[in-house]
């Protein structure tokens, strides 16, 4: 099978988390005997820098042209509350997203055996867990017009706007893979208050009744935040808007131990995009400490989403499930023993994939 990536490594520490992911998928290639064909472009501050536009034509043809999208992070300091920057990296993001068409982003919310201590719950809490969180991401007050600020600059605003048509494609994808997990569908909102989550309450209602064997439930947007660090194992997948899924799924991370543990899908008309959840942490970019994990992950999520080839995004998660038990971490997880380097932990997964190593304990 031939497998027709664009890698857009970004910003930060993007480049080098990225260059382990794609050592990971070469070694998977080789393994399965895949062709691959990986071409890099820009995005974010370095495209700015480099073009004056943070998601520049050249990289949207090169999208377009892909089976699937490896995305590393986006971001600069440079451009963090300068009044005088006219574009920002972050519209690069967005642009991708609704280009693309990236309408729905699927974040996998999964606990390690060897991390639970790092959580910030009790262990008891969180071992098991076992979520999906799927998030509406092309509409919603991201997107939504008028937004803007008054002349004198003391009033601000903001548009939150949804449609019918966007809300049934995003539910209905939540319940198909309910299909195929433990079949829950938590649909999340603020009904009580807003009348874009009454549209998205009553539609999803009318989806739910072609689902009799999913059950469903209803919760508002601040019950769920405290659910999810009071009984996170009670969900299975939880589907929701675009500003509350980009909160509650930054939330969902924290319990599993390390942001710079999990990946992200975003699945799209055109192609999808698999990049892990982290931003570009400048203040490690260059220094080989980051933490690929997330991004080798969200490799695997793109064999298993965009190509349809389980098995190797199962040798991936049991090569870093390997580097884990022994020890093969980076700084951040890496809790009583002597850290690895962001390269090396790329290294030793490639090779666990391709001979099997990562069988002896630091």
């Amino acid at each position: 099978m031939t497998l027709n990536i664009a890698v857009l490594p970004g910003d930060g520490i993007g480049p080098e988390v990225i260059e382990q992911a794609v050592k990971v998928v070469k070694a998977v290639c080789r393994k399965f005997h895949h062709e691959l064909i990986a071409r890099e472009a820009l995005v974010g501050a370095c495209a700015i820098d480099a073009t004056g536009n943070p998601y520049p034509d050249e990289t949207h043809t090169l999208c377009m042209q892909s089976d699937a999208v490896l995305f590393g992070a986006i971001g600069s300091p440079e451009y963090d509350n300068n009044p005088a920057a006219k574009v920002r990296p972050e519209q690069g993001l967005l642009a991708m997203r609704k280009k693309l068409e990236l309408y729905a982003n699927i974040r996998p919310v999964t606990t390690f055996a060897s991390l639970l201590h790092q959580s910030p719950l009790r262990p008891d809490l969180v071992e098991g867990v076992d979520l999906l969180c799927i998030r509406e991401l092309t509409g919603g007050m991201y997107f939504g017009r008028p937004q803007g600020r008054s002349e004198d600059g003391n009033t601000a605003y903001d548009t939150c706007i949804y449609s019918r048509e966007e809300i049934v494609r995003i539910v209905r994808l939540a319940y198909d893979y309910a299909l195929t997990r433990r079949k829950k569908v938590t649909v999340v909102d603020k009904a009580n208050v807003l009348a874009t989550s009454r549209l998205w309450r009553q539609v999803a209602q009318e989806i739910a009744g072609e689902y009799a064997d999913v059950e469903t439930e209803y919760m508002f947007v601040d019950n769920a935040a405290m659910r999810l660090v009071q009984w996170p194992k009670s969900f299975d997948v939880l589907v929701t808007e675009n500003m509350f899924g980009d909160i509650l799924t930054d939330e969902a991370s924290v319990i599993t131990g390390s942001m710079g543990m999990l990946p992200s899908a975003s699945i799209g008309v055109h192609t999808s995009v698999f990049e892990p959840i982290h931003g570009s942490y400048p203040q490690a970019a260059g220094k080989n400490i980051a933490n690929p994990l997330a991004t080798i992950l969200s490799a695997a999520l793109m064999f298993e989403y965009a190509f349809r080839l389980p098995d190797e995004g199962r040798a991936i998660r049991e090569a870093v499930t390997a580097s884990m038990e022994a020890g093969i971490v980076t700084e951040d997880i890496a809790q009583g023993i002597v850290p690895h380097t962001t390269s090396d932990v790329g290294d030793r997964i490639a090779a666990c994939i391709n001979r099997g190593e990562l069988r002896v304990k630091n």
